[in-house]
């Protein structure tokens, strides 16, 4: 355990396997954005455990698309050390923190921190907390939403084991806050924390020209979709709608930013529609041109079926652009009638027409850009008085 200088800045060990790999440069971007403005006010080092699957294609997982870390690699402002640990998918799942935490303790306790910040509950906080137990400092969790809705009870007995543990409990929305309460986190550990936004890069802009550049014709109603190319993200939901909506809206066009499983599937669905609504597959996108699709586009769409705090509405809304969105997660707390229209999820009939509703419907650019301003500066502040007041918080 560190020894008490007051003098000192607080010296917080993150801990999460969401954040940016050399192959994956914008996974847990929220994340790495909370941290590096956090490392202005702190000595931060981030511990990224990543759990190592057998060479064999059949026992690595399908849900995403599986690499490997680069340890060399260091994601700029932010020192970070790649923590690998070997599992195997489904029979080593009871006791991935557990072995996540061997490969922790060392690297954390040559660091010497005050408190571990843990973002994902499990595996990741429950071997940081293994961890923070051993070197006998509070542990603080934050979640970012699938994690508090456990799929198997190995899962939730782990889910639960961190939340009675740790003395602060970060959730990105009221609605998580809920659900971390049915999980049996104690109220007054809980502290609702929402996404900020690179304001720099999310800003309304002349959006003409970014048509110019991006090739979209004056005229086209363009629907912009940024996430991954999976089911969670309803986006077989947004493709239905939009077939729809292209029967009476010929100048429509759906773009969609990000890559998953899904691609070849929504590919082959668009064909089969004999459709002629006009889609673009962009790939994944650095910030600066997912942004510049954001100024170029008239409706931003996340037709989630679950979600947390998703970042894209906030970016989306800062630069101006009106959001077509489902009602689930933090999603409520950032639209009203003057920034965008709710829909409920798995309703393609219903979400065609909100975006119907939404393209003939005048929008206020910078009222719009002005709701979302909210930088990850403020986040970090918060995130660190967080931490602060759960070194104060008597150990259990």
């Amino acid at each position: 355990m560190a020894t008490d200088q007051p003098d000192r800045p607080l010296r917080i060990a993150v801990v999460t396997s969401l954040f940016p790999l050399s192959t994956e440069p914008y996974r847990g971007i929220p994340i790495y954005y909370t941290v590096e403005q956090l490392s202005h006010l702190a000595e931060v080092e981030v511990f990224v455990p990543l759990a190592i699957y057998p060479p064999v294609s059949w026992l690595q997982p399908k849900t995403y698309l599986y690499r490997r870390a680069d340890p060399a690699w260091q994601p700029p402002g932010v020192r970070v050390h790649y923590c690998e640990y070997s599992v195997l998918p489904r029979i080593t799942r009871p006791i991935n923190g557990h072995l996540a935490a061997r490969r922790l303790i060392g690297p954390l306790r040559r660091f010497r921190p005050d408190i571990v910040l843990a973002y994902w509950i499990y595996p990741d906080g429950h071997g940081a907390a293994i961890a923070a137990r051993s070197l006998g400092v509070p542990l603080a969790v934050g979640s970012r939403g699938t994690d508090l809705r456990p799929s198997d009870p190995f899962t939730t007995r782990g889910v639960r084991s961190v939340l009675a543990e740790a003395a602060a409990i970060l959730t990105v929305s009221g609605e998580l806050r809920d659900r971390a309460l049915d999980l049996g986190a104690p109220a007054d550990r809980i502290h609702v924390i929402l996404n900020g936004c690179a304001s720099s890069i999310f800003a309304p802009g002349d959006r003409a020209e970014a048509r110019r550049q991006l090739a979209v014709e004056p005229d086209s109603e363009v629907v912009l979709f940024a996430g991954h190319l999976i089911p969670v993200k309803g986006v077989t939901d947004l493709v239905k709608a939009a077939v729809e909506l292209a029967a009476r809206r010929p100048r429509l066009e759906l773009v969609l930013v990000g890559e998953g499983q899904q691609h070849a599937e929504l590919e082959a669905a668009l064909a089969a529609s004999g459709s002629r609504l006009k889609v673009r597959f962009t790939g994944a996108l650095p910030p600066v041109e997912v942004a510049r699709w954001m100024r170029a586009c008239d409706v931003f769409c996340l037709p989630s079926l679950n979600e947390g705090c998703p970042n894209v509405v906030i970016e989306a809304l800062s630069t101006g652009r009106p959001v077509v969105a489902s009602s689930v997660g933090a999603i409520p707390d950032l639209l009203d009638e003057t920034r965008g229209i709710l829909t409920p999820p798995r309703d393609p009939r219903a979400l065609a027409a909100a975006l119907d509703t939404a393209l003939d419907r005048r929008w206020d650019t910078e009222t719009i850009a002005a709701s979302a301003r909210r930088g990850w500066d403020t986040v970090a502040g918060q995130t660190l008085d967080v931490c602060r007041a759960a070194l104060a918080t008597p150990r259990h």
